[in-house]
C-alpha cells in the first residue's frame, strides 16, 4: 500500500470504531508524521522501527512522555486495526501520566478574575464555566436553547466522549446571562466573535481572553480556563457537596476521576484530626 492509502484506512477504521473526531483526527496525524519520518509506508515499517521513531520522539525531539503515549496509541491503533499485525505491548511500553494537583483559584481570586473580565460577553464566558464547572469547549459551543431557567440547569450536548449531560444553573449566573442576551441578542451560538453571530466563539479566542483576564486581575497562578472547573469542584466539595454529585455534575465516566478533588482539601476541611492531638489531649 501507499502512505496515503494507508491513512485512508486509518480513517475508514477510525469512523468504523466510532473513535470521537478529535482522537481519530489525532491518530491520522501521528501515523502521517511516523511515516513520512521514514519515507516509508506503514506495512514497510515493524516493531524496531516504533521503537527507534518513539525513542526519537522522546529523547530527540524531547516530547512530553504524555505526548509520546498518544503517538505509541496511535501506532498500536494502526498495526492491530489497519494493518492486523499487532505489536508487542512489552516491547513498547507507555510511561504513563503524572498525576500533579491541579492549581486552584481561591473564591477570592475567583471573583477579582469576574470583575477583570473586561465586557458583559468576557464576564458571561468566565461565570458560566466557574459557575456549571464546564471545558471551555462546553462553553464555546453553548445555544441560547441549552438554557432552562425553570429548571435551573444547562444542556451540555456532546461533551467529552460524545456523552450529553445537564449542568447546574446559578441564579447569579441567571441574571447576567439576561442582561447579556438583552445586550448582544445572540440567536443560536451563545457566545458568537464580535459582528459573527453565525458561529461560535473559538476556544482559543476564549483562552487568550482567560489570559488577559488574569493578568488583569494580578493573579500569577499557572491557570487556564480549565482551572475554572476545578475550582468549581473543589469549592463544591469544599461546601459539603456530595461526590458522586460532582461525578454527575462534571460528566466524568468513572468516580475515580473525581476523587482528584479529594487531595485539594486540608485535613481540617475534610474535618479530620490527627491521633496525634487525640493521644496528647488525653493526658
Amino acid at each position: 500500500m501507499t502512505r496515503e492509502e494507508i491513512l485512508d484506512r486509518v480513517r475508514f477504521q477510525g469512523e468504523l470504531r466510532g473513535l470521537a473526531p478529535s482522537t481519530l483526527h489525532n491518530y491520522w496525524l501521528y501515523v502521517r508524521q511516523y511515516q513520512n519520518h521514514y519515507g516509508k509506508p506503514a506495512d514497510e515499517l515493524g516493531i524496531s522501527d516504533v521503537q527507534k521513531y518513539l525513542h526519537h520522539l522522546l529523547y530527540g525531539r524531547k516530547l512530553k512522555k504524555g505526548t509520546v503515549d498518544l503517538v505509541n496509541a496511535a501506532l498500536r491503533f494502526l498495526y492491530r486495526r489497519v494493518l492486523e499485525a499487532p505489536l508487542d505491548g512489552e516491547k513498547i511500553p507507555r510511561h504513563g501520566k503524572s498525576h500533579r494537583l491541579p492549581d486552584i483559584l481561591s473564591r477570592e481570586e475567583t471573583l477579582c478574575l469576574l470583575e477583570a473580565a473586561g465586557s458583559l460577553r468576557n464576564k458571561c464566558i468566565l461565570m458560566t464555566a466557574y459557575g456549571a464547572g464546564l471545558r471551555v469547549g462546553e462553553v464555546a459551543k453553548l445555544r441560547v436553547s441549552d438554557i432552562d431557567s425553570k429548571k435551573m440547569q444547562l444542556f451540555i450536548c456532546g461533551a467529552k466522549g460524545e456523552k450529553d449531560r445537564f449542568a447546574i444553573l446559578s441564579q447569579v449566573n441567571l441574571e447576567l446571562l439576561r442582561e447579556y442576551w438583552k445586550a448582544y441578542r445572540p440567536k443560536e451560538w451563545l457566545f458568537c466573535p464580535r459582528g459573527h453571530k453565525e458561529r461560535h466563539l473559538g476556544t482559543r479566542a476564549i483562552q487568550q481572553m482567560c489570559d488577559k483576564a488574569l493578568a488583569a486581575a494580578g493573579i500569577s497562578k499557572d491557570v487556564s480556563m480549565h482551572t475554572l472547573r476545578h475550582s468549581f469542584a473543589t469549592h463544591l466539595l469544599e461546601d459539603g457537596a456530595d461526590l458522586f454529585c460532582i461525578k454527575q455534575l462534571l460528566g466524568h465516566s468513572r468516580i475515580s476521576t473525581t476523587c482528584v478533588y479529594l487531595h485539594m482539601l486540608s485535613a481540617a476541611q475534610m474535618g479530620v484530626v490527627s491521633p496525634l492531638d487525640k493521644i496528647q489531649s488525653n493526658e
